[in-house]
């Protein structure tokens, strides 16, 4: 699999944000409520990111950006709608189709059009500089973020644990899962987004696609409460990895190839770090093996 660097994808790469924000806020206003945000978060896909099925005025429905075929999904009960993604067409343009297919099959869902998390300040109603679309990179770029998905799903599926599974968190365009434990750890400051992610101790293991600063895709590992002090260590694995104490995180930068084994080392050994700086009780009850045998098959 093609590792690209943040620059080869990066006008693609917002276009894909904001129409993801756009499904994101509306999956915000529809589904019910859950800690750390685990309701806004959008499923990914074997063709894109979905909102997964939701139900408004007791009718189902379901929006999907399909990059595989270069499409937005608008479906509603038994019917569905297509309109092409394609390289000069706006969010703007995008916006009104979405809503107007919503609302001409009766789901009258509305939204806060301001981009968040991000430094784009235009609304998306108003938004026709954003435009830039890339069939080919637009792929390559899903097919790191399902690569990281199957990792990261590959290491928090067998653990006993309270857990949140992977999928985008679409306001910093990350594919993430956690591990929250049952301990209120408050945010000390009164920020609507922050309050309701971090009121509970968690670890987060993330994927992260660059940005200007950083050329490279990365995955991460993030502790809250942070901590803002040197966690290197001789057990971290690979030997790529390192800690940023300035960012509370752990990161593993990706080069030329996407190392499963190394992604794997990089989780377990970030988990067993952070479970001891946390102070969190029985590691080893995270790792009790499943009671469950691998059924027969017939060839």
């Amino acid at each position: 699999m093609e590792i690209i660097s943040f620059q080869e994808w990066k006008e693609t790469k917002l276009t894909l944000q904001l129409l993801s924000q756009i499904l994101g806020k509306i999956r915000l206003e529809t589904a019910p409520q859950e800690p750390q945000w685990e309701h806004v978060m959008l499923e990914v896909t074997r063709n894109g990111f979905s909102t997964g099925m939701l139900l408004k005025d007791r009718k189902a429905f379901e929006l999907e950006i399909d990059i595989r075929h270069s499409r937005l999904l608008v479906a509603v009960e038994g019917d569905a709608e297509t309109r092409k993604l394609e390289d000069g067409t706006s969010i703007q343009t995008y916006y009104e189709w979405i809503f107007s297919c919503l609302h001409q099959a009766g789901v009258h869902v509305h939204i806060h059009p301001r981009p968040q998390e991000m430094p784009v300040t235009i609304w998306f109603p108003e938004d026709q500089v954003h435009k830039r679309y890339d069939a080919e990179v637009a792929m390559k770029g899903l097919k790191m973020m399902q690569a990281a998905y199957q990792e990261e799903l590959a290491f928090i599926g067998p653990l006993r644990c309270r857990k949140i599974k992977p999928g985008l968190f679409w306001g910093t365009f990350d594919v993430s899962t956690l591990i929250v434990e049952s301990i209120p750890e408050p945010f000390p400051e009164d920020k609507t987004i922050e309050k309701a992610a971090f009121d509970e101790q968690f670890i987060e293991f993330g994927f992260w696609p660059g940005d200007d600063n950083t050329a490279r895709p990365a995955f991460f590992v993030l502790p809250y409460p942070f901590r803002q002090k040197d966690l290197n260590s001789p057990a971290l694995e690979p030997e790529e990895a390192y800690y940023d104490q300035n960012a509370s995180e752990y990161f593993l930068p990706l080069t030329n190839d996407f190392d499963e084994k190394a992604i794997q080392r990089f989780f377990h050994s970030t988990f067993a770090l952070l479970h001891a700086e946390l102070e969190w009780r029985d590691r080893e009850y995270f790792y009790r093996p499943l009671l469950m045998k691998k059924p027969p098959t017939i060839k």
